[in-house]
């Protein structure tokens, strides 16, 4: 006898209405996750409001790849960066290599950048070298910063705080910290990124911060293929899940999806730059 195969159960999405747009703030289009895909994945997002897309590179291969899905996509914007996990990789040459993809008029930011104490096995002080030097190009490139931060918040913060102040700003990342973090990050500048992780049962801190925060300072992101929101977690990840994100957060805040939408997206176009013209439409 077969065994049936279980069916995944239908999830409604969270709706927005006609003219009212969600911007991820953070994914990685260029990952074999989405191999063949991405112009499906981003239509099917737009169909369900999320009509912008900000995808993030991590090295420099990937960051040549995501300047070229922007370029190709509309709604989508580009950062490249070189992520702490692979700092040490970093050879003659490389700030040079970064430099000229990130003078291409499709990168909006230098990201992910920053510095990784928990699954990194790069020494701290390479680390800091590398987020160092990223920061100095992004503020020579008049670029905002899309900064990685885990276990490393004192590390982090020490070094954006000597670099400071930062003309364009930037974006913390999959925020991790406690409310005081947060404000600390706000005082510099910065934009509070809260992911999927926000509707995890265990998520007290960054529900906090995700309640009591500035609104004129949150975005919302998927960090797509990873961090899956419920009632997704164990699929694979995209923008357009961004929805239950956001819906999480409006209900934290007790105001409406909608309202939430509107000036989350307004910070990404303020620090990203980001061109009313180009959002994916539905």
């Amino acid at each position: 006898m077969t065994a049936r195969k279980k069916r995944k159960k239908e999830v409604v999405f969270p709706s927005l209405p006609d003219g009212v747009c969600l911007t991820d703030t953070h994914c990685h289009l260029d990952m074999d996750d989405y191999q063949g895909e991405v112009t499906q994945l981003l239509d099917r997002a737009a169909a369900l409001g999320v009509g912008r897309v900000v995808t993030i590179g991590i090295d420099l291969e990937s960051s040549r790849a995501a300047a070229g899905i922007a370029a190709r996509e509309r709604g989508v914007a580009a950062a490249a960066g070189v992520h702490p996990h692979y700092a040490a990789a970093c050879g003659e040459g490389w700030l040079d290599e970064l430099a000229e993809i990130a003078g291409r008029k499709e990168v909006a930011a230098i990201g992910e950048i920053g510095m990784d104490l928990n699954k990194s096995r790069v020494a701290a002080d390479v680390q800091a070298r590398v987020f160092e030097l990223q920061l100095g190009l992004a503020r020579d490139l008049g670029l905002p910063v899309v900064i990685h931060d885990r276990d490393a918040h004192e590390q982090v913060f020490g070094i954006l705080e000597r670099f400071a102040p930062f003309e364009r700003g930037g974006v913390m990342h999959c925020f991790s910290g406690d409310l005081d973090l947060a404000m600390r990050a706000v005082d510099l500048g910065f934009m509070i990124s809260i992911p999927g992780v926000v509707t995890f049962p265990n998520a007290g801190a960054m529900r906090r911060v995700a309640a009591e925060a500035p609104l004129s300072r949150l975005l919302v992101e998927t960090d797509g293929p990873y961090l899956s929101p419920v009632p997704l977690r164990g699929r694979r990840n995209e923008p357009a899940n961004v929805l239950f994100t956001a819906a999480e957060v409006a209900r934290l805040r007790d105001i409406p999806l909608a309202d939430l939408a509107r000036a989350t997206t307004a910070n990404a176009m303020a620090v990203f730059a980001l061109e009313g013209s180009d959002e994916r439409g539905r």
